[in-house]
């Protein structure tokens, strides 16, 4: 009896130090990914007007990547592809046709079920998984309710924030911004249509065309019906697409901007200290610097570049209450922390004169674009004191789809084996025992649609950019397509070079002096080395359903989330997280 007493005792000190041991060789996983952040706009890339002290602290006591690079130029597909690690358009989840990024949280498109993302693979592992911010992925198929493309379908235990994306139309003083072209169109013709019913109900119309009443009700009522479908789609676009979640429940719709930024950090906090104690994985998908840029007091006119660099200086503010909050629990040593954009500064987002969009440094172009290095090139940090170096800077070719196999690696996981990965596993390169990134070539997609490529010539050092398609600039556009929105992928809009456009990184960052055969003797073995490599990865594409698609972008009101009453929806979240319905209202 007294052994058995022993041994037990042995069994209860021994388990808690076997999962302390397991916790101390699998990190806890911290991602924080801003949104339209130019690589410029930051301290730690060469930004000396701007006030980004806690990300750049974070660049100098870890790794900083120079030529990280997002896997498509707009929200939807480079998320699908940051959470896979394959490009988007294996999942269906990147344009086939003029949509290249959701719309509503009613379309019945998003991330496909059967895609495999890092959270689900470190949930497997006994990682602790949560995403607070943007999703930006679907909601639901069939359903509302269904939620097959929610963060909770994918792997992650818990989600705060918005399913969709904030847009200028959660502002109610803001220019709207989804499907806007569209929406001008269907208001104009819906106008015209209630003006027709009305002149005919003026007396002199329809005595000359001698109607009867029947078919005058039947037109104000198919004018009315009109209306009210364009008015419930599309007027309600703050109602619908403007919600914050937590898990599956809508906790407040519309929901309030100036009170966002306080909320993704309280949750942000609030996770830290429940999980301090087990591994985890929480991605921090932030809201900012998105438009319509809505700052909390505390930083309004504070910075020198108006709305634009308040919103980055608050956003750089909440990065150092995260990384302080680690410290707090003792978490800081013992957490892989990343720190990123989805892709390059918004050129295009204008008021007036004004810019409201970032800097994308020295590079060309920006979002929307994915072969210009502004559209694409995105800061990437990485801190694990004393497993990666610090103040370290690589300059080789990265992906954000390398993030997939590193942190499941990192995890305990195992990356899938029935599918084509595009990223790979960056910590020999970040821990300095591999002198080269694992890419020796990486493809730059708009939509379906390859616009560039580039070689990284491990020998020399070289990194060569070839350019087959590029937007056509406004005239007075500073390397932008104003009147709009984003430039596009295919059509008039862009250009098709041949023989393609070739340009030396290393020498020629700005891509300022395309290169021919007369000023580079290697300009055909590039040209034919990358023609070759587009080819084998060309053969590796099988078709996937678009989930860009029309019929899965339109608004569908048998998947609207809603709190309250349908269409009325109304609820407003309290100070402790949860939601209480409001009467309904318009």
């Amino acid at each position: 009896m007294d052994l058995c007493r022993v041994l037990l005792a042995l069994g209860l000190l021994l388990e808690p130090w076997e999962l302390r041991a397991d916790s101390a060789v699998r990190p806890n996983i911290l991602l924080i990914m801003a949104d339209d952040l130019g690589i410029g706009d930051l301290g730690c890339y060469g930004n000396d007007t701007l006030r980004t002290p806690n990300i750049d602290r974070l660049a100098q006591e870890g790794v900083k990547l120079t030529q990280h690079l997002a896997a498509a130029p707009l929200c939807t597909p480079s998320r699908a592809a940051f959470l896979t690690g394959r490009h988007a358009f294996r999942s269906g989840m990147d344009a086939s046709g003029g949509y290249r990024a959701l719309q509503w949280n009613a379309g019945s498109g998003g991330l496909p079920p059967n895609e495999t993302t890092f959270a689900r693979l470190l949930h497997l592992q006994g990682y602790r998984t949560g995403i607070i911010g943007k999703w930006h992925q679907g909601v639901s198929c069939r359903a509302r309710g269904d939620h097959c493309h929610h963060p909770l379908q994918h792997g992650f235990d818990s989600f705060y924030g918005m399913p969709f994306s904030l847009v200028n139309d959660c502002h109610p003083r803001r220019p709207p911004e989804v499907d806007a072209a569209l929406r001008a169109k269907l208001g104009a013709f819906s106008q015209a249509l209630a003006l027709a019913v009305l002149t005919l109900a003026g007396g002199r119309a329809l005595g000359s065309l001698s109607l009867p009443w029947r078919a005058i009700v039947g037109l104000a009522g198919l004018a009315a019906l009109f209306s009210a479908s364009w008015y419930s789609s599309f007027g309600f676009v703050r109602r619908w697409n403007c919600v914050l979640m937590r898990d599956g429940r809508v906790t407040e719709q519309p929901m309030q901007l100036e009170r966002a930024a306080g909320r993704m950090l309280r949750e942000a906090r609030a996770f830290l200290r429940s999980n301090k104690h087990r591994p985890f994985l929480l991605f921090v998908s932030l809201l900012h610097v998105h438009l319509p840029l809505v700052s909390t007091p505390r930083f309004l006119g504070k910075s020198r570049h108006g709305a634009y660099g308040d919103n980055v200086e608050e956003m750089d503010w909440m990065v150092g209450e995260i990384l302080r909050a680690l410290e707090e629990h003792g978490l800081k040593n013992n957490t892989f922390t990343y720190f990123t954009s989805d892709h390059g500064g918004h050129l295009e987002a204008r008021d007036g004169p004004r810019q409201l969009g970032g800097w994308n440094g020295v590079y060309r172009g920006g979002k929307g674009m994915a072969g210009w290095e502004g559209g694409i090139r995105v800061p990437g940090i990485f801190r694990w004191p004393g497993e990666l170096p610090a103040g370290r800077e690589v300059h080789e070719p990265t992906s954000l789809m390398d993030i997939f196999p590193t942190v499941v690696q990192l995890g305990g996981g195992q990356v899938p084996q029935d599918r084509v990965l595009d990223g790979h596993n960056l910590l020999p390169l970040l821990r300095g025992t591999a002198p080269h990134a694992p890419h020796e070539f990486l493809f730059h997609y708009c939509g379906v649609h390859l616009h560039a490529a580039r070689w990284h010539h491990r020998d020399s050092g070289r990194t060569w950019k070839v350019h087959y398609v590029t937007p056509q600039f406004h005239p007075e556009g500073a390397g932008a397509c104003y009147g709009r929105g984003v430039c596009p992928c295919a059509g008039p809009g862009v250009t098709h070079h041949s023989p393609p456009l070739l340009f030396e990184l290393s020498r020629d960052p700005s891509e300022a002096h395309p290169l021919t055969p007369e000023s580079e003797p290697l300009h055909g073995e590039v040209l034919a080395r990358v023609g070759a490599a587009v080819d084998k990865q060309r053969a590796s594409l099988q078709p996937a359903p678009a989930q860009l698609s029309v019929g899965n972008i339109a608004w569908k009101p048998w998947l609207q989330p809603c709190c309250g009453t349908f269409p009325f929806c109304a609820c407003q979240e309290d100070d402790e997280g949860g939601g209480a319905p409001q009467e309904p209202g318009p």
